[in-house]
C-alpha cells in the first residue's frame, strides 16, 4: 500500500515538473504574445488617429471618415490578437474564439435587435445616405438641419431649438424630405389684386420686383415668374414662384420670402393696384324684422345693402 501511495506521489510529482517546465517553455512566448497584443492596439490607435485627421481633411462627410477609421481601427486590433495566439502556439484557441465570437454575435442580434438594425442601418448610411451635415431635411414631422451623424442616431436641430435624435432605421425606411440637396429651392406665395385691375400689369410689376432682387436665383434652370391662380370671392389672385439658394435655409424660406412679400405690396401699391379683403355682402328683405346673425367687426371690411 505504501510503495503504490508512493509510486502515486512520484506520477503526480512528475507529472507537475513535466506541467511547470512547458510553461517555463512557452512563458517567453505568451510574453512575447502579450506584447504584441499591447504593441497592436498602440499601433492601431495612433494608425486611426492618423487617418481620422486626414480623412476629414479630405473628406466632407463625418460618418464615413469615422466608419472608416473604427473599421481600420477594429481589423488592426483583431489581425494583432490572431497573430499573438499564433506566436503563442493557440491556433486552436484561434479559431475557438472565432467561433464563439459569432455564436455570441448572434445571441447579442436577437437580444438587442433595435440596438443591432440601428447599427446596421448606420452602416448602410454611411455609405449611401439621402444627406449630409448642415442639410435642411424633414421626416415625419421633424424638420431642421443636419448636426451630427452615428452609427445609431441621426442628430437633428429644430429651428425652434429642440435637438432631436432619429434613429438610423427610421432615417432608412421613412421618407426623407431635402430641402438643401442642390442648393436651391422653390418658394411661393399667393397675392390678390381687385377684379378691376389689370392682370398683365401686375405681372409685370411682380416680375420686375423678382428680376431686381440679388438674392433670388435667376439662371435657364430656374426660372421664377407669376401666374394667375384662381378667382376669389373678392380678389384675381396671382401666385409668384421663384428660386432661392439653400445653403442657409431659414434666411431663404423665411427672411427672404417675407421681404419679396413686402416689395410685392409696396409696388403694387405704388402702381395704384388694389389688394382688396373679401368683401361681405349682407341682403336685408323686406319681411326681415332683424337680421338673423350678426358681423364681426374684423370681417366687415365692405356691407352692401340692397
Amino acid at each position: 500500500m505504501i510503495i503504490l501511495l508512493q509510486s502515486s506521489t512520484e506520477a503526480i510529482q512528475k507529472s507537475l515538473n513535466n506541467y511547470y517546465e512547458g510553461f517555463l517553455s512557452i512563458l517567453p512566448r505568451i510574453a512575447l504574445a502579450l506584447l504584441v497584443v499591447v504593441l497592436g492596439v498602440l499601433i492601431a490607435q495612433l494608425l486611426t488617429n492618423f487617418y481620422r485627421r486626414k480623412f476629414l481633411k479630405q473628406s466632407d462627410d463625418p460618418l464615413m471618415s469615422k466608419f472608416l477609421t473604427q473599421a481600420v481601427k477594429l481589423v488592426l486590433i483583431i489581425v494583432a490578437i490572431m497573430f499573438a495566439l499564433r506566436i503563442a502556439g493557440l491556433d486552436g484557441l484561434a479559431a475557438g474564439l472565432l467561433t464563439a465570437v459569432g455564436g455570441s454575435a448572434i445571441i447579442l442580434g436577437f437580444a438587442f435587435q433595435d440596438i443591432g438594425k440601428n447599427f446596421l442601418a448606420g452602416i448602410i448610411l454611411a455609405f449611401n445616405r439621402p444627406f449630409h451635415i448642415n442639410d435642411t431635411i424633414k421626416i415625419d414631422d421633424i424638420f431642421g438641419k443636419v448636426k451630427a451623424l452615428s452609427f445609431r442616431y441621426s442628430h437633428i436641430k429644430t429651428f425652434d431649438g429642440r435637438d432631436i435624435f432619429i434613429p438610423n432605421s427610421d432615417v432608412l425606411t421613412k421618407p426623407v424630405e431635402n430641402y438643401t440637396a442642390d442648393g436651391f429651392y422653390r418658394l411661393d406665395f399667393v397675392v390678390g389684386i381687385g377684379y378691376e385691375d389689370d392682370i398683365e400689369s401686375a405681372k409685370k410689376v411682380i416680375q420686375k420686383v423678382l428680376d431686381e432682387n440679388e438674392d433670388i436665383v435667376k439662371d435657364v434652370e430656374h426660372e421664377n415668374y407669376v401666374i394667375e391662380d384662381n378667382l376669389a370671392a373678392s380678389t384675381v389672385n396671382l401666385k409668384v414662384f421663384f428660386w432661392v439658394y439653400t445653403v442657409d435655409y431659414r434666411k431663404a424660406s423665411m427672411i427672404l420670402r417675407g421681404l419679396i412679400i413686402r416689395k410685392v405690396k409696396e409696388a403694387l401699391a405704388a402702381k395704384d393696384f388694389n389688394l382688396p379683403s373679401d368683401i361681405i355682402e349682407l341682403k336685408l328683405y323686406k319681411n326681415a324684422s332683424e337680421i338673423p346673425f350678426k358681423l364681426n367687426k374684423a370681417d366687415e371690411n365692405e356691407i352692401s345693402t340692397k
